[in-house]
């Protein structure tokens, strides 16, 4: 097969899977992982795709282009493992951050039937749980984004300085091992890290497709992390480096 007809071969399934794996591809299209490899490495200096640890991905901007409500249908399957997981770490009485994404959105449907104070700058989240009485829900206030239904900014950043935050579940556009945490939005990444700041369990929450991956602001590093939670389809060699870093990681069942 022409290097040509097989990175066309490649962005096929890419477009199908919206991830792949390195060893996946190469068994799938009868070559070496190297062949693959440069595959990539040409692919993304097209802009076609991005290299992750182990594999590849759909570029990000694809990914920031979908609706709110697109992105929560995405891998649905591994948002609810990964939702499970973070749910299985709350305790009655904490005060909790939940933040704008998709992934912490599937965790409403999962939180357990606990006296709670649900701290959040999103939406959808306060809808999602404003029928629950034995929840204190209360929401930031300040700049609404609607591309993200949430609220962000100075105001949204400084309500947040009198609570004693027992445990934080967010998301991000990507995790990587360098760099660290990730956003596309400045703003968002800003209101993130000033959450980081004041809680005492940062949990990230992050399928397959995320780890790896780098977006545009930076906003914390692994070891500001005390848990990622992925799912089983997590590349190994990745889930081993975290953890060498002193973070826990749990694989959504």
């Amino acid at each position: 097969m022409l290097a040509i007809d097989r990175q066309r071969r490649i962005l096929d399934l890419l477009q199908s899977a919206g991830s792949l794996r390195t060893t996946e591809t190469a068994t799938e299209l009868g070559v070496t992982d190297e062949t693959v490899r440069k595959d990539f490495e040409t692919l993304e200096k097209r802009g076609v795709l991005i290299r992750t640890h182990g594999g590849a991905s759909r570029p990000q901007r694809i990914r920031e282009e979908l609706p709110f409500t697109e992105r929560q249908a995405i891998r649905r399957d591994e948002k609810q493992s990964i939702a499970r997981a973070a749910a299985s770490r709350i305790q009655a009485n904490e005060t909790i951050f939940l933040d704008a994404s998709s992934t912490v959105l599937t965790l409403t449907e999962f939180l357990p039937d606990l006296p709670l104070t649900i701290l959040t700058n999103a939406l959808s989240v306060f809808n999602a749980l404003s029928d629950r009485p034995n929840l204190d829900i209360i929401c930031t206030g300040g700049l609404f984004d609607s591309k993200s239904r949430s609220f962000i900014g100075l105001t949204a950043e400084q309500s947040l300085q009198r609570y004693n935050i027992h445990r934080m579940f967010f998301s991000g556009n990507g995790i990587h091992l360098d760099r660290g945490v990730s956003e596309s939005n400045s703003r968002q990444a800003a209101f993130k890290e000033r959450v980081i700041a004041n809680a005492e369990d940062v949990v990230f929450l992050a399928d397959h497709s995320k780890l790896g991956q780098k977006a545009a602001f930076f906003f914390a590093q692994v070891t500001d992390l005390n848990c990622l939670i992925t799912d089983k389809s997590a590349d190994p060699e990745f889930v081993e480096q975290v953890r060498s870093c002193g973070v826990e990681v749990l694989l959504g069942e």
